[in-house]
């Protein structure tokens, strides 16, 4: 069975910066591609960034690109999203998502990925 547990999240003023943490149980995390999703109140959970299972590829969605980043050590199975420069529209219950399929392009919808977190909460607010 996977497990995905997501930590780092909390209160932050605009322009701060929070490193959210995605640890997976299990001997295959190195092979899985891993996504970070958002949901905030009230709206469809939306994809935040991807990164394939060696690394060589990531991808973000357009609001967060320049200001997110996203890397993981399978050594420690883990990935990371460290997120710089937050905005009140960042705030949302942030999800890590494992998908093992390994596909020609990162997965953007949820639908994609075959294990979820629980979440953590990330408020950006002054």
């Amino acid at each position: 069975q996977v497990q995905l547990v997501e930590s780092g999240g909390g209160l932050v003023q605009p322009g701060d910066s929070l490193r959210l943490s995605c640890v997976v149980s299990g001997r295959t995390f190195s092979s899985y591609d891993m996504g970070w999703f958002r949901q905030a109140p009230g709206k469809e959970r939306e994809f935040v960034s991807a990164i394939s299972w060696n690394s060589a590829r990531t991808y973000y969605a357009d609001s967060v690109k320049g200001r997110f980043t996203i890397f993981r050590d399978n050594a420690k199975n883990t990935v990371y999203l460290q997120m710089n420069s937050l905005k009140p529209e960042d705030t949302a219950v942030y999800y890590c998502a494992a998908d093992p399929a390994r596909r020609v392009t990162l997965g953007t919808r949820p639908r994609q990925y075959d294990y979820w977190g629980q979440g953590t909460q990330v408020t950006v607010s002054s």
